[in-house]
């Protein structure tokens, strides 16, 4: 299991008082990529820009498939570009890939059987990894799940890292987060000021 399968699992847990938006959490997953790839010594950081090392293939399909769409020509993408262009649609991947693995069930919402499906973690290592990894207060996943409104009571953006690279990411993770809330504000804003010119006086 990777990070961000590991964030997405914990993202399931009913605790959470609201649901993680699918923007906000598909930013968050490709952070989560982009810093397992350091780890993995595939990438390294350099200002704000990503710049590969030697080719990877991980065993992870999804983290793969990241770590061939990395730019490998200078000049080398922007930490911030990478989370929007791998973010796109990145969480309905994730769900995909995770109920491949059997890591995800549907179940019926309520009593019906006719009622709303929702998805929810299966009873797996997968899932109790996850919980484990959260429950510590794991720095990495602690920051990720904080930038998507999972904080626990601690705030992730301020844990102490031991590499800088990491620091970098979550960071540009919590911007563009709030880059995308600001933009469904102005969005929510534009669209009641044309609703009441439509109405009128």
């Amino acid at each position: 299991m990777t990070t961000a399968k590991d964030l997405f699992i914990i993202t399931l847990d009913p605790r959470p008082e609201h649901a993680v938006g699918q923007g906000d959490l598909s930013l968050a997953l490709a952070g989560a990529e982009l810093i397992d790839l350091i780890g993995a010594g595939a990438v390294t950081v350099d200002g704000d820009r990503i710049v590969p090392g030697e080719p990877l293939t991980p065993d992870d399909a999804l983290l793969g498939d990241a770590a061939a769409g990395l730019t490998r020509q200078p000049p080398h993408e922007r930490i911030d570009d990478w989370l929007w262009r791998r973010g796109e649609d990145l969480s309905a991947a994730y769900q995909a890939g995770l109920e491949k693995d059997g890591e995800l069930t549907r179940k019926r919402s309520g009593r019906s059987p006719f009622g709303p499906e929702r998805v929810e973690p299966a009873d797996t290592p997968g899932r109790r990894r996850a919980a484990g990894r959260r429950e510590s207060g794991e720095p990495v996943l602690a920051a990720l799940a904080s930038a998507v409104g999972i904080d626990d009571g601690r705030s992730g953006e301020e844990s102490g890292f031991d590499d800088e690279a990491v620091t970098t990411v979550v960071a540009a993770v919590h911007d563009a987060v709030m880059e995308l809330e600001a933009v469904r504000q102005r969005r929510t804003i534009e669209n009641a000021a044309f609703a009441n010119l439509w109405r009128g006086p």
